[in-house]
């Protein structure tokens, strides 16, 4: 397997989505290569009571075995099919779902992210 930094990204299945995120990660962690764990409107997903969570969270855990993985980002996107809601409360639930992600307690660093109209990310919270 190549060697490489990584990082991993928890993000929609919109592929319009992946690109800026990545690219985001790679040049604000410092990273090679990002692993991404994609979801319909993953920023609700995180804040169920359902299996889903927990696939995720499985997922993100094979990240951080396999490849080191040195932050997670949690990213919500504008025009998301998945989670139709106000860009207000995408923003909330993207903070809400660093909580959730900090809470498996990894030795990481998350980020939640916000990809705008112009799909450039933005950064709603950093738990460095």
């Amino acid at each position: 397997m190549e060697k490489g930094k990584f990082a991993t990204a928890i993000s929609c299945i919109d592929g319009r989505v992946q690109g800026p995120v990545a690219e985001w990660m790679k040049k604000n962690f410092g990273v090679d290569y990002v692993d991404t764990i994609t979801e319909p409107g993953p920023d609700k997903a995180l804040l169920g009571q359902d299996e889903r969570v927990e696939s995720i969270r499985q997922k993100v855990m094979i990240s951080i075995k396999a490849h080191n993985s040195c932050a997670i980002a949690v990213a919500g996107h504008y025009d998301c099919a998945g989670n139709p809601v106000s860009q207000e409360e995408h923003l909330e639930q993207i903070k809400k779902c660093t909580e959730v992600v900090a809470s498996w307690g990894l030795p990481v660093r998350i980020a939640g992210l916000w990809v705008n109209k112009q799909w450039k990310v933005e950064v709603v919270r950093d738990l460095k």
